[in-house]
């Protein structure tokens, strides 16, 4: 085993055999000697291997006898080199090139390339970099970082002063491009370091943030060195030492992910973080060390945000001289609107503590402010330092917070910045344990503290123009409410508790009720928003895993709601709770869900909770005068109408809109001929942004599992069904389906093919299409145990189960298969994916119309369990 580097020596002459054994021999060492070596030093050694390769392949290729300069450039001109990054380099020349000059260098790539080195290379004269500089920010970014490796170093000299003299972007145009590209870069990341799967080198606050900051400087100052922002006075030492150990730490991480993974990768997958974990030193069981690591990451993350926020505006302070003619505007005493943004009167501003609630709600209460002056950034930065206590403790600062709350803009940006800046860390204890949390699901995009935060934006779009147009429902029922702070509270609390152990809304619930005494909100308020807290999942689980068809389920859940005022806040609550999970999340089909619930439980707390029966019966005729209207309008006699609804059962009307109930007549009426079946129609009749799939056909044994191999294999994902029968003998299914990215089913083609494969199918011209796909890469990291739960069904001929098992491509077709091979009939189902893990509830029936006896459950479960669990 190799112990030092010292014994690895590149072979001499370089084969691409020994080379890549060299590499090899220095690529255990280099991982061996991770645990304990000093992080810049690998990634300096490194460098310094990869140059001595260089310069020997360089003398052996006879390159030493041209008038090229070998320039390294990028990240690689840095002197810091990850275990797979790219070696960028720059052929210099000063004139033609000759044949045998050519032929080298294609020579040297090609061997690099053998030797399995990601190699990028440019060859230029000093006029063809000054060009491509000119006309490209990134070519005049990697020449700030240009590195002499071998050749004529006249000519590389020749270069450094052209770059010093005559760099083709003055400092302005140089800062504001790499702001506009550090701008374009957060966006790709939806703005946040707080991505689960976060990317090391180009999520806000990761190395690219800190390049960012010296390539300004280097432009701006010409130097190659850090030390100098603190000489001119732009960042303190102890900023620049903390600069540099974040940097460190992101270095170590990039490391151990370059080795885990054995290529460049710069994304922390799910897959990889508990081997990098285990690379870096963090001990515990399960996922304790992944939680530990993910915690400094993200503390880390946060910190280089913040400075590199800070050091960016004192760039554009110095550069762009933009400190001259704003407007400005004394608030108080302690501070003073310049500009766009908020600055303290004097540098002791936060000598007391609530003057940190202060700059806050004064955020709140001038619109024009949009950010924070850099050096209030600094004072506040050091303020925080001093805390020995949470802020929650001090009574100045708990009015405060109440009345940043109950301001009609205190969940706006000020909330944005009191959590960018950890004074909502600072304020609540509990809050602080949920910074940087992990969520281990697929469900989840955000750490805890950042979904939460979310959340409350979500909720404080409500009050704004733009989400009045987007959720107006939400928008009149926030507009309505006496005291607004109580759903923010709410929102605050749903997820504190997460990551301590125990169901986390019980415990919030306790957060919550602690919070309302400390806070001195009367004991009305304070059971609302613990009730909400409490019960923040149950509307979502109740409109995604029930049958809201059913009265008897909305009367259950209203008594559960019990007043009109906990329901419009439940639902407010849950719209944003979901939306802030993750940016696939929300459709139009969970929207129209939400609502639908929403209204059926308003409309039955209002009745004064009329009987389930007479709700069904009230409905049914409803949906039938409706339909009958809207068929009669487009020319159905009365008398044929009726023959054909005579066929259909109760269920049938009670389970469909007016809409899809004219839509499947109409066509219904116009087959002729059971020759002509299947009837296969595609529409979004019912408008729920979603794509229904109606088959109209003979009773076909199994149809269900046939119908969801054929949508699995068109890569779509059913998330409702209704198995259906006429009194004479057919079949009436419709699905809910979306595609994979949550989108309705629109292209014509993709419906035609479709309705193709289904036909064939059907009509046995072709078998259905197998189900057996492979696991996504992402799901590969996740265990979910299968479980299947028989729940209480309202019908005694009906038996109804809830299926948990990891979430994978035909999971639905393979529980078809299951029933179909022990004859049980799918009439409904719910499909409801939570992440990495689906829960799904079935309601089946015997052949002969029956519910399952308890062998024939036992049977069902240990049938699924092996199957999903062998699959």
């Amino acid at each position: 085993m190799t112990t030092s580097v010292a014994d690895i020596e590149w072979p001499k002459p370089i084969t691409i055999s020994a080379g890549r054994d060299c590499l090899e021999r220095y690529q255990r060492w280099s991982a061996e000697a991770f645990i304990t070596a000093d992080i810049e030093s690998l990634l300096t050694d490194r460098s310094a291997f990869i140059d001595n390769l260089l310069r020997q392949l360089w003398q052996q290729l006879g390159l030493d006898e041209t008038e090229l300069a070998l320039i390294a450039v990028g990240g690689y001109g840095r002197g810091t080199l990850h275990p797979h990054s790219d070696i960028d380099l720059l052929f210099l020349h000063s004139s033609a090139l000759c044949n045998k000059a050519q032929q080298a260098i294609t020579s040297l790539v090609q061997m690099l390339w053998d030797l399995r080195l990601d190699v990028g290379h440019s060859v230029r004269t000093l006029n063809d970099c000054q060009r491509e500089a000119a006309a490209d920010t990134s070519v005049a970014t990697s020449l700030l970082e240009q590195r002499f490796i071998s050749g004529n170093a006249d000519l590389e000299q020749a270069l450094r002063q052209l770059i010093h003299t005559d760099f083709p972007w003055t400092s302005d145009q140089f800062y504001h491009a790499k702001l506009d590209e550090q701008n374009e870069r957060h966006q790709q990341f939806h703005g946040t370091s707080y991505n689960l799967e976060p990317n090391i080198k180009s999520s806000p606050g990761g190395l690219r943030d800190i390049q960012t900051i010296g390539w300004i400087a280097k432009r701006h100052f010409h130097t190659q060195s850090d030390e100098s922002l603190v000489q001119y006075n732009y960042i303190s030492a102890a900023e620049l030492l903390e600069l540099r150990e974040c940097q460190e730490f992101l270095w170590r991480i990039r490391f151990a992910l370059h080795l885990e993974a054995g290529k460049k990768e710069d994304r922390l997958l799910f897959d990889h973080q508990p081997a990098v974990a285990a690379r870096m030193g963090y001990e515990g069981r399960g996922k304790a060390a992944v939680e530990a690591m993910m915690k400094d990451y993200f503390n880390a993350v946060v910190d280089v945000s913040e400075l590199n926020d800070m050091l960016l505006q004192f760039f554009a302070q110095t550069i762009l001289s933009s400190a001259k003619d704003l407007t400005s505007f004394t608030i108080d005493r302690n501070f003073k609107v310049l500009g766009e943004s908020i600055a303290a009167q004097s540098d002791d501003v936060f000598a007391e503590p609530e003057h940190l609630l202060e700059l806050f709600l004064a955020i709140a209460e001038h619109p024009e402010i949009r950010y924070i002056r850099a050096h209030t950034i600094r004072l506040l930065r050091n303020a925080r330092r001093e805390l020995n206590h949470p802020l929650s403790d001090v009574a100045a600062c708990r009015e405060l917070f109440m009345r940043l709350l109950r301001h009609p803009r205190g969940c706006g940006l000020a909330f944005e910045l009191m959590h960018r800046h950890k004074i909502m860390a600072h304020y609540l204890p509990q809050w602080a344990q949920i910074v940087g949390q992990m969520q281990f699901d697929l469900f989840h995009a955000y750490t805890v503290d950042e979904h939460t935060f979310r959340l409350v934006r979500n909720l404080y779009r409500y009050t704004t123009a733009s989400g009045e147009e987007e959720f107006p429902l939400c928008a009149s029922i926030v507009a309505a409410m006496d005291k607004p702070e109580l759903l923010y509270l709410a929102g605050v609390f749903h997820d504190i508790a997460k990551g301590r152990g125990g169901d986390h809304s019980e415990l919030g619930e306790l957060d919550a009720r602690n919070f309302g005494l400390q806070h001195g909100l009367d004991e009305q308020d304070t059971d609302l928003v613990a009730w909400l807290v409490r019960q923040h999942l149950y509307m979502s689980v109740t409109a995604q895993k029930r049958d809201i068809h059913d009265p008897e389920v909305i009367e259950e859940f209203a008594r559960q709601v019990d007043t009109p005022q906990r329901l419009d806040y439940l639902y407010c609550l849950t719209v944003a709770d979901i939306r802030a999970t993750n940016n696939s999340l929300w459709n139009n089909w969970k929207a129209t869900l939400l609502e639908n619930l929403y209204q059926a439980t308003r409309n039955y707390l209002l009745q004064q909770k009329p009987s389930p029966q007479r709700e069904m019966r009230q409905r049914i005729h409803e949906h039938q005068a409706h339909a009958m209207a809207l068929l009669l309008s487009a020319g159905f006699p009365v008398q044929q109408v009726q023959e054909l609804w005579s066929r259909f059962t109760a269920d049938y009307f009670l389970r469909h809109q007016p809409e899809q109930i004219a839509w499947h007549s109409q066509y219904i009426m116009a087959v002729s001929d059971d020759e002509l079946l299947p009837l296969i129609l595609v529409g979004d009749e019912n408008r729920q942004g979603t794509t229904e799939l109606f088959i109209y056909h003979l009773e076909h044994e199994h149809l269900f599992a046939e119908v969801a191999a054929v949508l699995d294999h068109q890569n779509l994902s059913i998330h409702d069904a209704q198995i259906l029968a006429t009194r004479d003998g057919f079949v009436m299914d419709t699905f809910v389906v979306l595609q994979d990215d949550g989108e309705p089913l629109t292209n014509p083609r993709h419906i035609e093919r479709l309705k193709q494969e289904l036909h064939d199918v059907l009509r046995a011209r072709r078998p259905a299409p197998s189900t057996q796909r492979r696991l996504p890469r992402r799901l590969r990291s996740f265990k979910v145990p299968t479980k299947v739960e028989f729940v209480p069904s309202r019908n005694a001929r009906r038996t109804a189960f809830e299926l948990t098992a990891l979430d994978r491509p035909g999971l639905v077709a393979q529980v078809a298969r299951v029933l179909q091979q022990l004859d049980l009939n799918i009439l409904t189902a719910k499909i409801s994916t939570v992440g990495e893990q689906a829960e799904d509830l079935f309601i089946v029936a015997t052949e002969a119309n029956t519910a399952l006896a308890p062998e024939q459950c036992d049977a069902l479960r240990e049938q699924i369990m092996l199957t999903l669990d062998d699959n």
